[in-house]
C-alpha cells in the first residue's frame, strides 16, 4: 500500500477557492460573529457605536476562530483522529492533500493579522486586551495543540462557552463603552452556555472514536445518554436565564423573541437520541450550532427592539 503524498496545494481539480473556505470550517465561524453582535447591542444602550471598532473586532474574532479550526484539523491527523472516512471535519488535509504544514502555516498567518488588527483595537481601547487577546489566541492554540490539549479533557466545553462566548461578547461591549457592566454579563452567559453546548454535540457524536483515543471528554465521561441529557439541560438553562432576567426588568421583553430558536434547540436535542453512528448525528450537531446563532441573533434584535422602541 502506497503512503499517502502531501503536496502544498491541491491538485488541479481541487485547487479552487471552494478547498480554502472549506478549511476554516465555515460553519463554526458564526460562533465569532454572533458574540460581537451581541456585545455591540449591549454597547448601543450606554453609547453610540464605532463601527470601526465594530468591524475590527468581528474580523479579529472570525481570523481567531478560523486558525483555531486549522490548528483542530491539524492536531487531529497528526494524532491519528482524522482519516479520509472521518465525519464532519474540513478535510484539507486526509482529503484535498494540503500539506499540513502549509494548514499550520496559514493558521499562524491568521493570528499574525488579528494581532495586527487587535493593535487598532487596543490604541483605541486599552492595552489591557492585549494581554487578553494574547491569552485568548493561547487557548485557541492548546485546545488541541500542546502536550494535553483542552479538547482531551472534560474542560472543552468550559474553556470554548468562556473564551468564543461571553469573553468575546463582554470586549466587544467594551471597546464601545471602555467598561463591563452587570448587565452584560448576565446576559453573555446563555451564549456562554449554547458555545458550550456546541462542544457538547461535536463529542457526543464523536464519543465512540474519542474513547479509542484516550480521550476523557464530558459527553465520554457521562455517557451518552448522560451528555443528551446534559446538552438538553443547557438548552433549557439558556431560556429560562432570559425570562429571569426579564422578570426582573434587567433587560426588555422583546428578549422574549429568543423563544423563535427553541424549534432548533427540540430538533438538536431530539436529533441524538438513539442514535450511535456518526453521520446520523450530524443534522442534531448542525441544529445545535444553529440554535446558538439564531439565538445570538434573536438576543440582539430583542436589544435593538428594547432600545428603538
Amino acid at each position: 500500500m502506497q503512503p499517502e503524498m502531501h503536496t502544498n496545494f491541491p491538485s488541479s481539480e481541487q485547487k479552487n477557492w471552494k478547498v480554502w473556505w472549506q478549511l476554516t470550517r465555515p460553519h463554526t465561524l458564526t460562533a465569532s460573529f454572533v458574540p460581537v453582535l451581541l456585545g455591540t447591542a449591549l454597547a448601543i444602550q450606554e453609547t453610540t457605536i464605532h463601527f470601526g471598532m465594530f468591524f475590527a473586532m468581528l474580523l479579529a474574532s472570525l481570523l481567531i476562530q478560523a486558525a483555531t479550526n486549522m490548528f483542530n484539523e491539524y492536531y487531529d491527523f497528526k494524532r491519528g483522529l482524522d482519516n479520509e472516512e472521518s465525519v464532519g471535519i474540513g478535510g484539507a488535509i486526509v482529503r484535498n492533500g494540503i500539506k499540513p504544514k502549509t494548514v499550520m502555516n496559514l493558521a499562524f498567518t491568521l493570528y499574525g493579522v488579528s494581532i495586527l488588527i487587535g493593535v487598532y483595537i487596543c490604541a483605541n481601547s486599552s492595552w489591557w486586551l492585549a494581554l487578553i487577546g494574547l491569552i485568548s489566541m493561547g487557548i485557541g492554540y492548546l485546545y488541541t495543540g500542546g502536550p494535553l490539549p483542552i479538547a482531551y479533557t472534560p474542560f472543552g466545553e468550559i474553556f470554548a462557552g468562556f473564551f468564543m462566548g461571553m469573553l468575546i461578547i463582554l470586549i466587544a461591549f467594551f471597546i464601545q463603552t471602555g467598561t463591563v457592566t452587570t448587565t452584560s454579563v448576565l446576559v453573555s452567559i446563555p451564549i456562554l452556555i449554547l458555545v458550550g453546548a456546541i462542544l457538547l454535540s461535536n463529542n457526543i457524536r464523536d464519543l465512540d472514536g474519542d474513547k479509542e483515543f484516550g480521550r476523557k471528554t464530558l459527553a465520554i465521561l457521562l455517557g451518552r445518554n448522560g451528555a443528551i441529557k446534559l446538552l438538553a439541560s443547557m438548552f433549557i438553562v439558556s431560556y429560562v436565564w432570559v425570562f429571569i432576567l426579564i422578570a426582573m426588568n434587567i433587560i426588555s421583553p422583546w428578549l422574549a423573541i429568543v423563544v423563535l430558536s427553541a424549534p432548533k434547540a427540540i430538533k438538536a436535542t431530539k436529533g441524538f437520541i438513539g442514535k450511535t453512528v456518526p453521520i446520523t448525528m450530524m443534522p442534531a450537531m448542525q441544529a445545535t450550532a444553529q440554535t446558538n446563532t439564531i439565538f445570538g441573533f434573536l438576543l440582539s434584535i430583542g436589544l435593538f427592539l428594547g432600545y428603538f422602541l
